[in-house]
């Protein structure tokens, strides 16, 4: 399968107006790549784009609320009329609610379930005709490792991103029986500083955050330019990512266990804030339009990430590794031979 250099790609980026996606643009209209951004936000877009052609790039913006599939498929139908083709597709939009389950009701419930997951399904329905016509491309959609593993106070969150992992496994094998070479990307960001949890609803009384460490939206937006030109099934985001997933396939009640222990205290802050303050969940706010958050003191450097994006590094290091520890043990069984 074979995806165009980045500097020839016409580039949808959807949740463009701040943090992840709005960097994402960015970082892909530097390298030369045309893009159409999207949001409900206007105000965020139309900064978006000054800055993007204030750089010497080329950008267009369409305001639309991704729960919407008309106005999600109104942003491919402008790549089309401004740009003639589409090649991919980056699907960022999100909200949520930080509060216990009982305290959720059923239309905030469904609210983010409609953002989180119908709306990367309506991206996928909005792109794939194009895609299909041009003969390749890169469907890449931002799900979480919460799409792994679950949190608790973000109930309908997890749910929606479980629920983006799915779809995308369904579509992927699909694609793939039909024999068509288009990329299905799920991209799973550990707790990323973004203005994600400055938006978001919260009913804990507090700001709420993520469970520390913190990652920079560099290392997504880095790792989604990366598979629009290299396919790739799936790219966890941050060590700590790793590590809860290794944790989650070998034993799930550990996990609980952990997460009673630090899942509650740990997304909570100290500063209050009503469950009446203003949040993105119904509509977009003010304020936010920006690519970092609140908790860049609590961000970390992530090793991992860079032998993904070089595969031979990465499985040389494994067999190194795999042979040191089969080398370590072979000469302890000897020497413990020699003992007895």
């Amino acid at each position: 399968m074979q995806l165009k250099p980045i500097s020839q790609q016409i580039v949808a980026v959807v949740g463009a107006s701040s943090g992840i996606g709005r960097l994402t643009a960015l970082e892909f209209a530097t390298k030369g790549a045309k893009v159409v951004v999207s949001a409900r936000s206007q105000e965020g877009l139309e900064t978006l784009v000054k800055e993007i052609q204030s750089q010497g790039g080329e950008a267009v913006a369409v305001v639309a609320d991704v729960k919407n599939f008309e106005q999600v498929k109104a942003i491919a139908d402008k790549a089309i009329e401004q740009y003639g083709r589409l090649d991919t597709w980056v699907h960022a939009a999100a909200t949520g609610i930080l509060a216990p389950f009982e305290k959720i009701t059923p239309e905030e419930f469904q609210q983010v379930i409609d953002v989180n997951l119908m709306g990367q399904v309506h991206g996928a329905m909005a792109a794939l005709p194009h895609l299909k016509r041009e003969g390749r491309g890169a469907l890449i959609h931002i799900s979480s490792m919460e799409g792994r593993r679950a949190l608790p106070l973000q109930s309908p969150y997890s749910a929606a991103k479980h629920g983006v992992e799915g779809f995308l496994e369904s579509l992927r094998v699909e694609l793939q029986h039909e024999g068509i070479p288009i990329s299905v990307t799920s991209i799973k960001p550990a707790v990323i500083n973004t203005p994600f949890y400055n938006k978001v609803q919260t009913k804990l009384g507090v700001k709420p955050t993520g469970i520390p460490p913190y990652y920079e939206p560099s290392l997504v937006a880095d790792a989604i330019l990366y598979v629009a030109e290299h396919p790739t099934r799936d790219f966890i985001v941050g060590d700590v990512g790793k590590v809860l997933d290794v944790f989650q396939r070998l034993s799930p009640e550990l996990l609980d266990s952990i997460l009673v222990l630090v899942g509650f205290q740990g997304q909570r802050t100290t500063e209050p804030k009503s469950e009446g303050a203003p949040n993105n969940v119904f509509e977009p706010i003010q304020g936010y339009d920006k690519v970092e958050g609140d908790f860049g003191n609590l961000a970390i450097p992530s090793v991992t990430d860079w032998f993904d994006k070089n595969p031979p590094l990465k499985w040389g290091a494994i067999a190194a590794t795999t042979l040191g520890a089969a080398a370590l043990a072979l000469l302890a069984t000897q020497a413990a031979n020699k003992a007895s």
